[in-house]
């Protein structure tokens, strides 16, 4: 890290745990023009742990995942979709 380099500790970030092999993630970068910078694709059960930083604005998921977000649980891909908010009852 360079001197006067901000350090993104409290920047957003999320978990996402495949439920099936061939789950993709993918960062898209923010600014004037919006391109992809990074793909990940997981095999069944495992978890990748990204950061939204300076770069990082969005992130695509594909395939059956569940996404941990600091606002809840999404359930991506599968027949119902549906979101799981903390410290609710569904």
């Amino acid at each position: 890290m360079k001197e006067n380099e901000p350090f993104f500790s409290d920047a957003p970030y999320i978990c996402v745990k495949a439920l099936e092999k061939g789950v993709n993630v993918i960062g898209i970068t923010r600014g004037e023009v919006t391109k992809i910078h990074h793909t990940e694709k997981l095999d069944c059960n495992e978890v990748w742990i990204a950061q939204f930083t300076e770069h990082t604005s969005a992130m695509k998921v594909r395939g059956k995942a569940d996404i941990y977000t600091p606002y809840g649980i999404i359930h991506c891909g599968k027949e119902s979709e549906s979101v799981s908010l903390i410290g609710r009852n569904e």
